[in-house]
């Protein structure tokens, strides 16, 4: 039987014809069992999207790495998206050229089979599991709240004006109000995050089916192109933690309730 393992890989581009990619993403393998990935979408409609989403990835990672090993890593995420939202509302003000600048900020943390995730703004979090893909995380966006609330069918809201306007967002105030979702994973399991640029432009079957095969790197790179193929003209970014053998206390491909799924057909009618 292979041993629980962890496989990241992330990849971004800037969209055609833009100087700067205003998308920013990080991935850290702690050990074979543990890894953190983010990404970031800087907000184009205020100064210094660019700067806010680097230091959004990059103030995550330093305090993730900073906090007491003892401390669950979900924990540690959590607390690190609010310094990166400290010190990025902090730069603005004291910058004139920033203020105001913004970004989105989707972080995910995977503790010996435990996904934990923290999440500002539109940038995705999906779950891909034997062929379905689920996603866990809400868009804090205008147009996704009118869908919440039976304002808007989700169709409409693909193409809506309102599909970019953000709601919530990393450094825009002091303290930010973060989603915090955990699931428990199994073997095969792929955790998929990606910007607005990339899952604007493919549905999810198609970000469901180019993540099933290959290293999580050259998935990442797949789904970039084809979202480059699919007439973006966003930046794209994606980042993938997959799951690569039973994770802690899963019996069997699919874990304990696969099994006792299996054993109940199995048994005779009468």
């Amino acid at each position: 039987m292979t041993d629980f393992e962890l496989e990241i890989g992330s990849a971004s581009r800037a969209g055609p014809g833009r100087e700067h990619n205003e998308d920013s993403c990080g991935t850290v393998l702690e050990d074979r069992a543990r890894a953190i990935a983010a990404v970031a979408d800087g907000v184009s409609s205020a100064p210094g999207g660019e700067v806010a989403s680097g230091m959004a990835i990059e103030v995550l990672l330093r305090a993730c790495a900073d906090e007491p090993a003892s401390l669950e890593v979900g924990q540690r995420l959590y607390r690190a998206v609010q310094q990166a939202n400290i010190e990025i509302h902090d730069r603005a003000m004291v910058v004139p050229e920033l203020h105001g600048m913004s970004t989105t900020l989707t972080a995910a943390a995977v503790d010996r089979g435990v996904l934990t995730a923290v999440h500002v703004g539109d940038s995705r979090l999906y779950l891909v599991r034997d062929g379905a893909i689920e996603q866990l995380t809400k868009d804090h966006t205008v147009a996704a709240e009118k869908v919440r609330y039976g304002l808007m069918s989700v169709e409409r809201a693909r193409s809506h004006e309102d599909r970019s306007k953000l709601l919530r967002s990393m450094g825009r105030e002091l303290i930010v109000s973060r989603d915090r979702i955990t699931r428990r994973l199994r073997q095969g399991d792929v955790v998929l995050l990606c910007s607005d640029g990339l899952h604007g432009a493919l549905d999810d079957r198609e970000l469901a089916r180019l993540v099933t095969d290959g290293h999580a790197d050259g998935a990442c790179r797949d789904l970039v192109a084809a979202a480059g193929s699919a007439g973006t003209q966003d930046d794209a970014t994606a980042a993938i933690v997959r799951v690569v053998g039973p994770t802690p206390g899963e019996t069997a491909p699919g874990g304990l309730g696969a099994s006792l799924r299996r054993l109940l057909r199995r048994r005779p009618d009468g």
